[in-house]
């Protein structure tokens, strides 16, 4: 690992209407339980990062709303969850807010509308502004976002990591599938590896 000023960390969605039990995707019922684990894991690795002076980044999944207030929605998404409506994920909500256990660790919030943190948004610019040159990856789901912004990450010659038990799937063999297949092209280690390897680069 390089020096941990220049790391960070990018945490992918950990928002409230994909984790609360009041949020968007419970009242759905695309309830996913490994999931409830990630924020006060992620946490404490975020406040390791901080620590040692890295970046905290976090992406949040937004639904931009129309002229009429209606939420503009991909159509494969819309066909995978169909309970999406009015006011989820919209900016300045509490369902589009990282949930409470990681709020005080992010320095940087960017909005995103697809998969990938990088895709159409500022994510790049802020990272090589930062002087960031490695970046872990944790969230959900390991094989949309997660892998997504890994991949994207790679193409921009990041030295990517991700972390193993800071992300989750719907499916224990998804999550175990997309780690194999993200482990060609980034760093696979779990939570507590990577803070170890924090503090031994301080």
């Amino acid at each position: 690992m390089t020096h941990a000023k220049s790391l960070g960390l990018l945490i992918v969605d950990l928002q409230n209407d994909f984790l609360s039990p009041q949020g968007a995707y419970a009242r759905g019922g695309a309830v996913n339980p490994t999931a409830a684990a990630l924020p006060e894991r992620v946490a404490a690795v975020a406040k390791a990062v901080k620590a040692a002076g890295g970046l905290v980044v976090a992406c949040q999944f937004t639904l931009w709303p129309n002229a009429k207030g209606d939420p503009m929605i991909a159509p494969h998404l819309l066909s995978l969850r169909p309970f999406l409506r009015r006011g989820d994920f919209q900016q300045g909500t509490w369902g589009h807010a990282h949930v409470d256990a990681i709020q005080p660790y992010v320095d940087v919030s960017v909005s995103k509308v697809a998969y990938s943190a990088f895709f159409n948004t500022q994510l790049d610019w802020v990272l090589r502004h930062a002087g960031i040159d490695t970046l872990a990856v944790c969230g959900i789901v390991t094989n949309g976002g997660v892998a997504s912004s890994v991949r994207d990450a790679h193409m921009r010659e990041y030295h990517a990591m991700v972390l193993s038990d800071g992300c989750a799937a719907f499916r224990p063999e998804v999550h175990q599938t997309a780690l194999a297949d993200m482990g060609t092209l980034a760093d696979v280690m779990t939570c507590q590896d990577f803070v170890e390897k924090i503090c031994e680069v301080q």
